[in-house]
């Protein structure tokens, strides 16, 4: 799963694609690299960004999720809102990606439900305007887990099937290095409680902080290493910025295996 932030915020490449011929062109670009999916997202979810009005984050993805599904490309929309959904649903997308699990907004679960569209459930700690702060964990990937095989159980009693549903651990979403490292060893147990997984880690502030880099597009290295880790420990997605890099490293572990 390719990223493509339609943001001025975004931690890592905010404004960057902020002009949508530049999101399509970087979209499709991906796609030639070995991108499955193109995850266009029009809100910033860094801590304690400010939320956006519905009507800016349609105005920033509607034409690139257009585009983007025009040429045949499987375009997720990373969004938290129903009629942002709706509207992307509508201009060609196929999944929704939704950091808050479907909590933040009630009319988000019906819509899914009525369109018969696959969904990433994310775990994250606390809120954004918070800074993602929430209580600690006893064991982060059962507690995690736990919270995630709850809202995925809420999707299917609603009528979503049980194969449209994936479940992304939030790594990064308030959590501490030890507990993000922990996340990306246990992508096999959260596997084990029978929805495919998809782990995103690449050029996460941990990674800054275990490693001293402040810029995060110089984390390509260890978020390649860790996109092939979570394969590697069963993940079934993984979510990144360099797509050619770590298709690279996983055609090389693919062979090794």
């Amino acid at each position: 799963m390719a990223i493509v932030n339609v943001t001025p915020d975004s931690f890592s490449d905010g404004g960057e694609r902020l002009d949508p011929a530049q999101a399509i062109d970087d979209g499709l670009r991906f796609v030639s690299e070995g991108a499955d999916i193109v995850d266009v997202g029009g809100e910033s979810t860094r801590p304690g960004a400010p939320p956006v009005p519905v009507e800016e984050e349609l105005r920033r993805v509607l034409p690139v999720v257009e585009a983007l599904a025009r040429k045949g490309v499987a375009v997720s929309i990373d969004t938290r809102r129903a009629a942002v959904a709706r509207a992307c649903l509508d201009a060609g997308a196929r999944i929704v990606n939704d950091v808050s699990a479907l909590v933040d907004d009630p009319d988000l679960l019906p819509l899914l439900v009525e369109r018969d569209a696959p969904v990433v459930l994310m775990h994250r700690r606390g809120r954004q305007a918070d800074k993602y702060d929430g209580p600690a964990y006893a064991d982060v990937v059962a507690d995690v887990g736990a919270f995630l095989v709850g809202r995925a159980r809420a999707c299917e009693a609603a009528g979503i099937s049980h194969e449209r549903i994936v479940l992304d651990p939030g790594v990064g979403f308030g959590k501490t290095p030890p507990e993000n490292l922990a996340l990306v060893a246990g992508a096999g147990r959260l596997a084990e409680m029978g929805y495919p997984v998809l782990v995103g880690a690449s050029r996460k502030g941990f990674i800054g902080r275990l490693t001293g880099i402040k810029e995060p597009r110089l984390r390509d290295p260890a978020s390649v290493w860790l996109a092939v880790e979570a394969a590697r420990q069963g993940a079934s997605i993984v979510r990144v910025h360099d797509v050619a890099g770590t298709r690279q490293a996983l055609a090389v572990w693919a062979a090794m295996r």
